[in-house]
């Protein structure tokens, strides 16, 4: 279960696939198992078990004592009972031809009569098939007066007698025989090609009976006009016309003073019986036929407005002409059907499972599901959170500019929102390549000129001048820097009271004393070329000048020559493709070991030396014995180029 339509009006999917191509059943299995535990997921749960077809579903019908479901599908031919109470299917059972529509006759499952695309009209109880009888010519829809215990059917072409009218067949079911049938001005066979008439030959489409209130009964023909029958005066009463296309779907109201009709074009209209002007006009948008109308109320008595092509399910306030709320499946609609008294709708489909929705503003769950109230409870003090991270925000003009302006209406790759359309991350991308083959290099060289501007950017850092101690400035400006605001008037700097130590040349910082090496052991200090020996040792030593003017040039680095320096640099050198090696003795620092500082000491003087520096754990090889005098070192031993035949 999940929220297919959040809005003012929420819609819930309780049943049916999110795609419109149904997937093998191995890997259907496959992705529910391994979607068990998804917290998307939790939420899942069969509601009707087996409630799906092999192929397609055609009709769906709902008793009136809510205990029963019946539908009919494909392939093969079959239609399934389920019961409410067991949430199960109770039997199916398959037919010899395909199903068109069917009608129960009985307040439960027991009585059904089905319409066959074979021209043929079965009878079914739940021991079979009780009775078929065949008709003259194709039916289209069903109807049944109560009353008179009589079941119209609306049929293809014009009568036989040559009047030019259609006919709607009567079959009375308490003498079991056929009826004089109504006749129905559905215009003139063009092609006026046997009983059957053409391709384009017209028809009695659909029918509808008031059979709570005044049981006037309502025929639409392909012409575009509804014919009225008084069942009383086994006679026509009225004629409407003058609507757009083929009248496909016809409803009356509870109080049957209102009837919507719906066209072949996608329009809707809502007449009063006493006012031939209609009292609501509405256009589907899609532009296919209507193919279900159903009258119904809320809770609060609003009265509701349910019109359905093969497309979308729309809501419509009837007394404001307003959408309230709209449901778009992923697959083809068949049927539509809404379980009484509920906000539950049941839908017929292209595609293997059929659909379930649930909306709560339309009413209260079935008896028999009332689980989905708690339900439907928790879910909304949940935070519902729309994102659309895989789907990029494009406006008419951009969709026109990668030519996508075609998908518009006809798919749901593009999903209207505002004043644009959400079109699918791939598909964009797909689209801008096909637009633009060199988008990547553009992209690239954009990406490459921002990462060296932020480089850029973070090197340039805040830096102040001063007279005196400049070291300590950019010093106190780097800790600025670490952490993340730099301020060059901020602290010591900015301070009056010790601005002479930036200015004053009294304050400035000696490197080279003994409290600034002492205070700061770990800085590398820089001396003048004159300066390079130990400062402790010069401060100790202040008036010890020994040495020679000799021993100081001795002491200076010789010269070397050209060519020692060419056999230097060819020596440190490397191979080609192997890793440089630095052979010079004064170019790197030698490391403070160990070693090196045990190295400096006095060697001490004594039977033996202890350290604490760790030996090899390998055993120190003994030297070999020494050798007498006299003896060969290959003596008692085989030589391997001797042969016998040498001193032959």
């Amino acid at each position: 279960m999940k929220l297919t339509n959040p809005g003012a009006v929420p819609v819930y999917t309780v049943a049916g696939p999110s795609t419109a191509r149904p997937l093998p059943d191995w890997l259907a299995r496959r992705r529910k198992r391994s979607s068990k535990y998804d917290p998307e997921n939790l939420n899942n749960f069969e509601l009707l078990q087996e409630f799906e077809f092999e192929e397609a579903s055609n009709c769906v019908r709902v008793s009136e004592d809510g205990n029963w479901i019946m539908s009919s599908g494909t392939y093969k031919p079959q239609f399934h009972v389920h019961s409410t109470a067991e949430l199960s299917l109770s039997f199916a059972r398959h037919t010899k031809s395909e199903n068109t529509t069917f009608m129960l006759l009985s307040s439960d499952y027991t009585k059904s009569v089905h319409l066959q695309n074979d021209r043929s009209l079965e009878f079914h109880t739940p021991m079979g098939c009780h009775y078929d009888v065949r008709l003259p010519r194709f039916g289209r829809d069903l109807a049944y007066l109560r009353q008179s215990t009589e079941v119209l059917v609306p049929a293809v072409g014009v009568s036989s007698d040559g009047s030019g009218f259609g006919e709607v067949f009567r079959l009375d079911l308490e003498r079991g025989q056929f009826l004089r049938p109504w006749q129905v001005d559905v215009g003139e066979d063009d092609a006026g090609v046997g009983l059957q008439g053409g391709i384009h030959a017209g028809a009695v489409n659909v029918a509808a009976v008031a059979e709570r209130t005044h049981g006037l009964c309502a025929f639409g023909t392909t012409i575009g006009t509804v014919e009225f029958f008084d069942p009383r005066s086994k006679g026509r009463v009225a004629v409407l016309g003058n609507q757009d296309g083929e009248v496909t779907a016809l409803d009356y109201s509870n109080d049957g003073l209102s009837l919507a009709l719906g066209t072949s074009t996608g329009q809707i209209r809502v007449f009063d019986l006493r006012n031939p002007r209609p009292l609501m006009k509405k256009d589907q948008g899609m532009g296919l036929p209507i193919k279900k109308l159903i009258h119904m109320r809320t809770p609060t008595e609003e009265r509701k407005l349910l019109s359905a092509d093969k497309r979308i399910i729309k809501i419509w306030d009837e007394h404001s002409g307003d959408l309230w709320t709209s449901i778009e499946p992923m697959v083809d609609l068949n049927d539509v059907v809404h379980v009484p008294d509920s906000g539950m709708l049941l839908t017929a489909n292209e595609g293997k499972h059929m659909h379930s929705f649930f909306i709560p503003n339309l009413g209260l769950a079935p008896k028999w599901c009332t689980f989905l109230d708690n339900l439907v409870h928790e879910m909304e003090n949940e935070t519902q959170t729309e994102t659309y991270d895989n789907y990029k925000f494009l406006t008419l003009p951009e969709l026109r500019e990668l030519s996508l302006d075609h998908l518009i209406g006809k798919t749901n790759l593009l999903r209207p929102y505002m004043h644009g359309y959400f079109a699918h991350a791939k598909l964009y991308d797909q689209a801008r390549l096909i637009a633009n083959p060199y988008i990547w290099e553009e992209e690239r060289a954009k990406r490459v000129k921002e990462k060296l501007e932020k480089e850029r950017s973070s090197r340039i850092r805040g830096t102040k001048k001063v007279k005196v101690n400049q070291k300590l400035a950019d010093k106190v400006l780097q800790r600025q820097e670490n952490r993340g605001k730099v301020d060059p008037e901020a602290g010591i700097l900015g301070d009056e009271r010790f601005a002479k130590l930036f200015e004053d040349e009294e304050f400035k910082v000696d490197e080279l004393s003994r409290e600034f090496r002492s205070l700061n052991p770990s800085t590398v200090v820089a001396g003048k070329p004159g300066q390079q020996q130990d400062v402790d040792m010069a401060d100790a030593n202040s008036t010890d000048f020994s040495g020679s003017e000799s021993e100081e040039e001795e002491e200076k680095p010789k010269k070397k020559s050209k060519d020692e320096v060419v056999m230097q640099v060819s020596s440190s050198t490397a191979p080609r493709g192997g890793k440089i090696r630095d052979l010079a003795f004064g170019d790197r620092t030698q490391k403070d070991t160990r070693e090196s500082r045990l190295a400096g000491k006095k060697e001490i003087v004594g039977e033996q030396a202890i350290t604490f520096v760790p030996e090899s754990k390998k055993k120190k090889q003994e030297p070999p014995p020494p050798r007498p005098e006299g003896k060969r070192r290959d003596e008692g031993r085989r030589s391997a180029s001797s042969n016998v035949f040498r001193k032959m």
